[in-house]
C-alpha cells in the first residue's frame, strides 16, 4: 500500500508543476506577475484528474507564486485567478491597455465590411 501512496503523491506533484508551469506562462511580464488567471477547459479537467484534486493541486501552485489563489467552476471551465490586491501603477496600466483593446475593437466595428 505505501507504493500506491507514493505514486498518488509523484502524480498529484507532477500536476501541481504542469499547473504552476501554465499558470506562469498565462502571466503578462508588464504585470509584474499580477492579474493572474488560467482557464481550463473540459478536456483539460478531464486529462488531468478529479476536479477536487486539480482545485487543490491549482491552489498549492498559485501558492508557489505568491498568488491569492480562488478556482471557480463555470460552465464546465475552471478558473484559477490570483486576487491579490493590484499596485496601482500596474492597475493603471491595466486599465489603459483594457481602454485601448476596447478603442481597437470599437474602430475595427466601424469598418465596412468587405465581400
Amino acid at each position: 500500500m505505501p507504493a500506491k501512496d507514493e505514486l498518488a503523491r509523484r502524480r498529484y506533484e507532477k500536476l501541481v508543476e504542469r499547473l504552476e508551469s501554465l499558470m506562469l506562462g498565462a502571466l503578462k511580464p508588464e504585470y509584474e506577475g499580477y492579474y493572474g488567471q488560467l482557464i481550463l477547459g473540459t478536456d483539460d479537467l478531464a486529462e488531468m484528474g478529479d476536479l477536487k484534486d486539480v482545485r487543490r493541486a491549482a491552489r498549492e501552485a498559485g501558492q508557489r507564486l505568491g498568488w491569492k489563489t480562488t478556482t471557480r467552476l463555470v460552465g464546465g471551465r475552471l478558473f484559477v485567478l490570483d486576487e491579490r490586491e493590484v499596485p496601482e501603477e500596474i492597475e493603471r496600466l491595466a486599465g489603459d491597455a483594457a481602454a485601448a483593446a476596447i478603442d481597437r475593437a470599437r474602430e475595427e466595428g466601424r469598418r465596412p465590411r468587405q465581400t
